[in-house]
């Protein structure tokens, strides 16, 4: 075996190679499975043990140089690639930033944040609970009988339960008149609440979806009237809709939760598609209202011998669409950027009553 010309083939072989697909046949060539050191490897055994560990500490110093050398060539091919793109992939530093994508707050969360404001000043605090809701708070605690329709499932989503299962079946909340009564069994009266959030319903179209967002407020205390509610719900408007001057129309409707109940209607004109609250002849309705049935309290552990009060609730999408001037109610929960960008507030600016609402 003449190591010394072998390994000075392999060597001029690596040194030449232009580019890792030449490298690699070299490799092979030499150190695969079918190369020639391997090749001479294998006729190892055939020799007296003496021969044996001589030729195989030789060859193994010539595998081991040829090994290194197929290593920096290797490194050098990348390095001379690496320079060779970074000649065409260069960047003027000098040259301004690209602005970040920026995030926005979508027009639901602004107006809970809004609203939230304006009831904070009036003494209202924030409620929650849970989107899962057992029948008793949903329907039975509220005055909402058997037989009602809310109480079908082509109306309400109904969690599955086994046939056998004795306990009472669980729904989607399709209010959050629930919050109300587990705050007045936890905080008793007088309270002054509002509840914002998720509720669900078998609906859809363009102007209702499956799943949508309500407010419901509640005041609970010794003298509060009709007139207390009409007070709040004008302040409200006033300062929801940033206008001086706002009128509320109060007409009798039913509600099992309410009594006596009236939906409110708001006036407003529109001018070349442009929608104006508070002026006109036209009236849109809104909300419902009424002050709070005797026996929604006693449900809620409150005597209603001693105390009365008001209740109201409101979609919130619908107070976004008419404020912000959004067409579909839709498209609130589609998830397009294009139109979250369009819609969108600056997540740093949150909406007070000093400084305004929509900045």
């Amino acid at each position: 075996m003449d190591l010394t010309e072998l390994r000075g083939k392999f060597i001029a072989a690596v040194a030449g190679a232009p580019d890792e697909a030449a490298l690699e046949e070299v490799r092979l060539s030499a150190l695969g499975k079918k190369g020639e050191i391997s090749a001479l490897m294998a006729t190892l055994g055939k020799m007296d043990p003496d021969a044996r560990k001589a030729a195989g500490a030789a060859l193994n110093v010539v595998k081991d140089e040829i090994d290194a050398a197929l290593r920096a060539k290797k490194a050098g091919l990348a390095d001379a690639a690496l320079n060779e793109r970074l000649k065409s992939e260069w960047l003027d530093v000098t040259l301004p930033g690209r602005p970040r994508p920026r995030g926005t707050i979508h027009p639901v969360s602004q107006v809970m944040e809004e609203l939230t404001a304006i009831f904070a000043d009036m003494g209202f605090s924030v409620a929650e609970g849970p989107q899962v809701e057992s029948d008793w708070y949903n329907f039975d605690a509220l005055n909402i009988p058997p037989e009602h329709p809310a109480r079908q499932e082509h109306d309400t989503f109904f969690m599955h339960r086994d046939a056998e299962d004795p306990r009472p079946p669980h729904v989607l909340r399709t209010h959050t008149s629930p919050v109300q009564i587990r705050a007045m069994t936890e905080q008793g009266a007088p309270i002054r609440v509002i509840a914002p959030g998720r509720v669900y319903r078998m609906d859809m179209d363009q102007t209702h979806t499956p799943m949508f967002h309500q407010v419901e407020g509640l005041a609970i205390d010794r003298d509060i009237s009709m007139a207390n509610l009409k007070w709040t719900l004008e302040e409200f408007c006033r300062a929801f809709f940033e206008v001086d001057k706002v009128e509320l129309r109060f007409r009798a409707s039913h509600f099992p939760f309410t009594e006596p109940s009236a939906e409110v209607d708001i006036r407003y004109s529109n001018v070349g598609g442009q929608l104006r609250i508070g002026e006109g002849d036209k009236w849109m309705e809104i909300l419902g209202s009424g002050m709070v049935h005797p026996k929604v309290l006693a449900a809620a552990g409150v005597d209603p011998n001693e105390w009365q009060g008001f209740a109201f609730g409101m979609g919130i999408d619908r107070i976004a669409m008419l404020k912000y001037g959004i067409p579909d109610l839709r498209a609130f929960f589609e998830g397009d950027l294009r139109w979250l960008r369009h819609y969108g507030f600056a997540a740093l600016d949150m909406p007070d009553l000093p400084g305004g609402l929509s900045r």
